[in-house]
């Protein structure tokens, strides 16, 4: 982040599209969802909505439209890998799911879901935004190259990234961990990029940290005191129902908890259950691309539908910070406005691919 690197893709995303503002968006979107398959979520969203800000008030258009863009393509972008959100994690280290696994699996769909979001901002904005041919020119007179401010680290953490990604990409078949492979690449960054260590201390995210850590004691004690059984006992209801049934239910409860409760909280508490569940159920616990099913129905409600609400996601009340910093306000309900029909529908196409999934795969 000190580089300059996320200055320099929204500012080159701004000159692609010539400084029309739908273009603008569309390049935007498409930048944070693929940082945020890579970053945490609420990284890419502390990154790239500053910039968002500037860019906006140049083009003297409403910056909302596009932080909220941003935002859901956060959420959607992040759910494409094993290490884009933090539910995914939760649900690979249960379910013993790998970044291979997540990449070949959800990757695909959250590439057309993409597409399919910004065919839909395209039909909705881009009647609703004008700028003067004065202010695209302001735009295209910014440099891009000049917003990056340390070219040696760039370059030393551009290679310690990649082969941070090419460890993500082997950790299954090599057998180690995620978190063994992201704390090396977090050491080898600290041993070879020039960085104040105690800056880069104080840029984690502390109390998120200490947040999971109190929340797993909890599940786990909830768990070993028979509380996770008996809520997997109301999922046994379901027993005999055909497997997309069951599937697609678990799915649309999952995404209205999420936006309810935030959906790291739900996740956490959630995959026990369903492991449970699966390992109670002859029809999940006999196919394993059933159960595989059930836990990338999960992936896929948790997070999408973490879209819906303001509590629903943690970038969700970043952006909303950001946004009131910088005077401009969203209410609850105001996000409800941009987040319930993204949720709905992105779901809508997630019931549609799991379907499709079930009768290719597991039928």
């Amino acid at each position: 982040s000190g580089t300059g690197l996320f200055q320099f893709v929204a500012i080159k995303c701004a000159k692609l599209a010539k400084g029309l503002p739908i273009r603008t968006m569309i390049l935007l979107v498409f930048a944070t969802a693929s940082l945020s398959a890579f970053l945490d979520n609420v990284t890419t969203i502390l990154l790239v909505a500053p910039v968002t800000l500037l860019v906006c008030n140049e083009l003297d258009v409403p910056p909302v439209p596009f932080l909220m863009a941003e935002t859901m393509a956060s959420n959607i972008g992040g759910t494409a890998t094993l290490i884009g959100d933090p539910p995914n994690l939760i649900i690979g280290s249960i379910a013993d799911l790998n970044f291979m696994d997540f990449l070949v699996n959800l990757t695909p769909f959250i590439l057309v879901l993409m597409v399919i979001y910004c065919i839909c901002l395209w039909v909705y904005y881009s009647k609703r935004m004008r700028v003067t041919v004065e202010k695209r020119a302001l735009i295209m007179e910014l440099d891009e190259r000049a917003a990056i401010s340390d070219r040696s680290n760039l370059i030393r953490g551009g290679i310690v990234m990649i082969l941070t990604i090419l460890g993500f990409l082997v950790h299954g078949a090599v057998g180690l961990q995620p978190c063994v492979v992201a704390m090396s690449g977090a050491a080898l960054a600290l041993c070879i990029c020039k960085v104040d260590v105690d800056h880069a201390l104080e840029k984690i995210e502390w109390s998120t940290l200490f947040f999971f850590m109190a929340l797993f004691i909890v599940v786990c004690g909830a768990s070993a005191c028979g509380l996770m059984d008996k809520i997997g006992s109301f999922l046994s209801l379901m027993e005999g129902w055909p497997v997309p049934v069951v599937v697609l239910v678990i799915m649309w409860i999952s995404a209205i908890a999420a936006a309810v409760m935030n959906n790291v909280s739900f996740t956490a508490a959630m995959v026990t259950v369903v492991a449970t569940f699966i390992s109670a159920s002859p029809a999940f616990r006999g196919s394993e691309a059933c159960s595989d099913l059930l836990w990338w129905g999960l992936a896929l409600a948790v997070c999408l539908g973490g879209n819906a609400s303001l509590v629903g996601a943690a970038a969700n009340l970043v952006t909303v910070g950001i946004a009131e910093k910088n005077g401009h306000s969203v209410s609850f309900t105001g996000f409800l406005k941009y987040g319930v029909p993204v949720a709905v529908g992105s779901m809508v196409l997630a019931s549609v691919y799991i379907m499709a999934r079930y009768f290719l795969f597991c039928a």
